[in-house]
């Protein structure tokens, strides 16, 4: 053996990942697995820009640059819906809280 996965190999290993995950979580995991990557990538891109920007090469894009104190992104962020409350027949409110 060689230490290269043939096809049989591969096919082994999804029927195995197909056992112990199930056919309903795999797309789920590939998605997340995917957005996790874009992430990455967006962030070490972000990091070289940053590399570049202290070195002086090249300015650093508006989306890497900080737009204020955490405070002032706080404020600045739309406020949370609150969850519906929910009502008893007779009128009551029902407490949500566990």
């Amino acid at each position: 053996m060689t230490g290269e996965l043939s096809p049989s190999h591969w096919l082994i290993v999804i029927i195995v990942a197909l056992l112990l995950f199930g056919s309903a979580k795999l797309p789920k995991m590939a998605r997340s697995l995917g957005q996790s990557a874009r992430i990455l990538k967006a962030e070490m891109n972000g990091l070289h820009d940053k590399d570049k920007e202290k070195d002086g090469d090249a300015p650093a894009s508006p989306s890497s640059q900080s737009t204020g104190s955490p405070q002032q992104i706080a404020e600045a962020a739309p406020p949370v819906a609150e969850a519906p409350r929910l009502v008893r027949q007779d009128g009551q409110a029902v407490d949500q809280q566990r």
